[in-house]
């Protein structure tokens, strides 16, 4: 065996580099899996096509362990407010206003790619961390205890705590043989990263149609990532057509809201689906991220929910160690589990209510919509609730999540 880790966390992504830094320092032995390392920055460098939005909690889980600093330092937009509206009627709409909850912003629109290397160049900082990549994994033989990680060079990783962090597809997860509930929605997302007429915009919209959202994210300067939501075969045929056609569509679909495209720098789809992880632990094994569940981008929450996973995880670990309480054990992981598997449910039904309530031309609930959309901007103290509880500043959170240190 090439080198034993207390902890090993296999995938260095956004969730699995958060969790290796939240651990740094620690009196444990944390290894980390990475296929690739992401291209690095350059501020003349296009936008990239993936970016997330990442809500106040999200960024204090960043900030505590480290990294919020390397994001800054390259590039993310702020964003103050966001809209919604119901069809091309904006009389029932709803928008959300930081400053209606005393806050300087809702949330930061940043690039997937940064949010990695701002990890990754925090994580280089820790002595109790070594980072494996590029990393290609043959194979993975879990035993409570002593899981072994085979790679393509030979070399063997054992971990006594194997850390699920790699996707959708996690390996890990199957090799633990830990079932997955999941279904397909009748959605592709097509994204586009587009240069509008606008300047800097603080405003993130989303606009509902009987096909799925249209959806605008800012992003530095005149920059923007645009989502539509549609049917499978309309995102192929969007796909395939020239770009002049292809604009011709966006700015047709899109509201007067957009502005002008000026260019099209990119474009790209991925296909939507729900899944969650039938349980979150096993002995030795811990699941957190994309791994343990996938959830509908409609109000971009994927992202955020394995951000506090990943700051659930590691305040669990610590404080077991702490306390001389094995971390592989079951009763250990299950407390992890117990924050958040329910917490994500919550999230991911509710995400679906949406998918169902806004993805169609039900006249019976187009009308409910616009109700529902029109007291919304009217009940103050409700739409602040709502807004503070999307920032993750409101509900039960782990310590990172609130600006704590985890004692």
């Amino acid at each position: 065996m090439d080198k034993r880790y207390d902890v090993l966390i296999v995938g260095g992504g956004m969730v699995g580099a958060t969790i290796a830094c939240a651990l740094g320092g620690s009196d444990l032995s944390v290894g980390v899996l990475e296929y690739q390392y992401p291209k690095g920055f350059d501020l003349e460098q296009p936008r990239d096509l993936r970016v997330s939005a990442i809500s106040v909690a999200s960024q204090n889980v960043i900030d505590m362990v480290g990294a919020w600093e390397g994001i800054l330092s390259r590039r993310s937009c702020p964003y103050r407010r966001m809209k919604v509206w119901e069809s091309d009627e904006q009389r029932a709409a709803t928008e959300f206003v930081s400053d209606d909850i005393s806050e300087p912003y809702l949330g930061h629109i940043v690039e997937n790619r940064i949010i990695q290397l701002a990890l990754l160049e925090r994580m280089a900082a820790f002595d109790n961390v070594d980072l494996i990549c590029p990393a290609k994994t043959v194979s993975i033989d879990y035993s409570p205890g002593a899981s072994v990680v085979t790679l393509e060079d030979g070399t063997e990783l054992v971990g006594r705590l194997l850390v699920a962090a790699d996707g959708g597809e996690s390996r890990v997860r199957q090799a633990a043989g830990i079932g997955v509930r999941k279904w397909d929605y009748e959605q592709n997302a097509l994204v586009a990263s587009v240069i509008t007429d606008y300047p800097q915009q603080d405003i993130t919209w989303q606009q509902f149609t009987a096909t799925g959202p249209l959806a605008f994210l800012p992003l530095p300067g005149p920059h923007a990532s645009l989502v539509w939501y549609n049917t499978p075969q309309n995102v192929k045929r969007l796909m395939a057509l020239p770009v002049n056609q292809f604009m011709a569509e966006l700015t047709e679909t899109f509201p007067e809201s957009l502005g002008k495209i000026d260019t099209l720098l990119e474009r790209g789809f991925f296909p939507l689906r729900r899944q969650h992880a039938l349980e979150y632990a096993k002995e030795g094994v811990v699941l957190a991220g994309d791994a343990a569940h996938m959830i509908h981008p409609l109000a971009g929450q994927g992202v955020n929910i394995g951000m506090l996973d990943a700051a659930a995880l590691a305040e669990t670990i610590l404080l077991a160690q702490r306390k001389g309480k094995d971390i592989t054990s079951l009763a250990v992981l299950k407390e992890y589990e117990k924050q958040r598997r329910n917490h994500n449910l919550v999230m991911m039904q509710t995400m679906d209510l949406f998918y169902r309530v806004f993805s169609n031309d039900n006249m019976p609930l187009k009308v409910m919509r616009n109700i529902g959309l029109g007291l919304a901007e009217r009940v103050t103290p409700a739409k602040n609730k709502v807004m503070r509880f999307a920032m993750g500043l409101e509900g039960p959170l782990p310590a990172l999540a609130k600006m704590q240190d985890i004692v």
